[in-house]
């Protein structure tokens, strides 16, 4: 088994649960309450919103997947730096709302994910 695999998709997982429950609360409740937003700005962020839960869940999936079979050792070559990527991505929309980074959790988990991620690229035999 790939442990470090395994941990990448246990902070994947970790990130779903935070995204789909305290972020539906915090943040997509108050997106489609809004009532200034253009229709079309509003529903392409709630779109995007899925777009993510749905990506969490793939990557909980396939991170699970590299840990119990080595077949699968491919996954974490795109995964690994797209988590990275995404979290680079937080971190500039933060800075450039004026918000700290790490105060967006997407920040620090996709980082978290990422970083799991390549280490179990790292990690794996030959």
């Amino acid at each position: 088994m790939n442990i470090l695999a395994a941990l990448a998709s246990l902070s994947a997982l970790l990130t779903f649960l935070i995204h789909t429950f305290a972020g539906g609360r915090e943040v997509a409740r108050p997106l489609l309450a809004d009532t200034h937003l253009p229709p079309a700005s509003k529903w392409l962020n709630y779109y995007c919103w899925h777009i993510t839960t749905f990506l969490l869940a793939a990557m909980t999936i396939a991170f699970a997947a590299t840990a119990l079979d080595p077949r699968f050792a491919a996954f974490p070559l795109l995964l690994g730096p797209l988590a990275l990527c995404l979290s680079g991505l937080s971190a500039i929309i933060a800075m450039k709302a004026g918000i700290a980074p790490l105060r967006l959790p997407s920040t620090s988990l996709f980082a978290l994910t990422g970083a799991l991620g390549i280490a179990a690229i790292i990690a794996a035999p030959a």
